[in-house]
């Protein structure tokens, strides 16, 4: 995203697109098919089967690569937008800082305690030499 957006406006955009059926949401993306690279033979590295895929209120970018299928490809690209799409909707709860209670604190001092008693015992035995 070259501008700053509010979180708030991303995951209301988000949430807008995930709600729109596959056919309107690749509408609503910018879509570009380029020759894609690797293995899968001639018919591969000669067509354009490689989609990406870019949902311009959000600023997601998807690509799909894996298929020599140009079609196959824009469903696998379709799919991952979904997914991205849907982690942009997640909100964080709000973490609140606690304390521990008196009684907690009091609980954790008195077992340091009874460990530290138990190891001087160990320590202070005269059988061992």
């Amino acid at each position: 995203m070259a501008d700053e957006v509010a979180p708030a406006v991303i995951r209301q955009a988000a949430r807008r697109a995930l709600a729109l059926d596959d056919e309107a949401l690749a509408a609503e993306c910018e879509i570009e098919v380029y020759v894609a690279s690797g293995p899968g033979g001639q018919h591969r590295n000669k067509t354009e089967s490689g989609v990406r895929m870019r949902h311009p209120a959000t600023g997601v970018l998807v690509t799909a690569t894996e298929r020599r299928s140009q079609a196959q490809n824009r469903e696998v690209a379709l799919e991952r937008m979904r997914v991205r799409l849907k982690a942009l909707t997640y909100v964080p709860k709000r973490r609140v800082a606690t304390k521990p209670s008196r009684a907690a604190k009091a609980r954790r001092v008195n077992e340091k305690k009874a460990r530290g008693a138990t190891k001087a015992l160990r320590r202070d035995r005269p059988d061992r030499d």
